[in-house]
């Protein structure tokens, strides 16, 4: 266990249960509140995933390759099966592949990594990713492969924006059909509004910094997005593809919030 929970302990832990006179739930919280591996650099929280059903993920923007493989390295020790790398440079995953043995799969377009197998889809039904442009395929990528690293089915349904507005009633059949649909579009977001005004279930909706000047790098989209008339909208920050597919894995797993409960990443 962590530098908080020893083997002593934990026997003890599981004795008392075994005999009685501690409760299974007084073990599961001891449990949730332990442990963390101090790498110097990063404090690495492994039992997330038991508290909140999706174990920590690795931002990769602002770290240097080598911290990124540590990282990874000592998650795979703990036994992850998954490691999903968000925001990962081209640098970051040619240093990776010159320098270890773990495997990964890069995608280039969403600067997406992935160390491990993806699990196999086991939540309540699909996840449909819809994009206005084929200018924001970079954010709705994201969102595709931290979905399916969740344990989801993933429909990609690209550049159906408002301004042929027929592309998008073309593929209502795979929208409306989906569990949560997952929205993403710049200019002036209006894409978010039409389907959440058109499908019985959740649209998390994510601006993109897609646009010309008065788009303000995504905040009029925005803006239209948190202001939409149409119900059952959330909003997520500007180009957060990962953010919006985390929140749609745990609405389509709502007993444990991702992938089943022995899945870990």
């Amino acid at each position: 266990m962590g530098k908080n929970m020893d083997g002593k302990k934990l026997k003890k832990m599981l004795y008392d249960y075994k005999e009685g006179s501690l409760s299974l739930d007084s073990i599961m919280l001891e449990l949730k509140k332990q442990p963390f591996e101090d790498l110097g650099f990063a404090k690495l929280d492994h039992h997330r995933a038991i508290r909140k059903g999706i174990a920590e993920v690795i931002y990769g923007a602002s770290k240097t390759p080598e911290q990124i493989l540590e990282i990874a390295s000592a998650m795979s020790a703990f036994s992850k099966e998954t490691i999903l790398i968000t925001r990962m440079s081209k640098e970051a995953a040619l240093y990776w592949r010159n320098n270890t043995s773990l495997t990964l799969e890069y995608d280039e377009i969403s600067s997406t990594g992935i160390c491990g197998k993806v699990p196999n889809a086991d939540g309540l039904g699909k996840i449909a990713v819809v994009t206005g442009g084929t200018s924001d395929i970079k954010v709705a990528k994201e969102a595709v492969i931290t979905a399916k690293a969740f344990g989801n089915e993933v429909e990609e349904i690209y550049d159906v924006g408002v301004a042929g507005i027929h592309r998008l009633f073309a593929n209502l059949d795979k929208i409306m059909s989906a569990n949560v649909v997952i929205v993403i579009a710049g200019m002036e977001g209006a894409l978010a509004s039409v389907v959440g005004g058109l499908v019985d279930c959740p649209v998390i909706a994510v601006p993109t910094s897609v646009g010309y000047g008065a788009n303000f790098g995504g905040l009029s989209a925005l803006l239209s997005m948190l202001n939409s008339c149409s119900s059952g909208i959330s909003v997520v920050n500007i180009d957060n593809g990962f953010g919006a597919a985390y929140q749609a894995s745990l609405i389509n797993h709502p007993k444990h919030g991702g992938a089943n409960e022995n899945f870990v990443y």
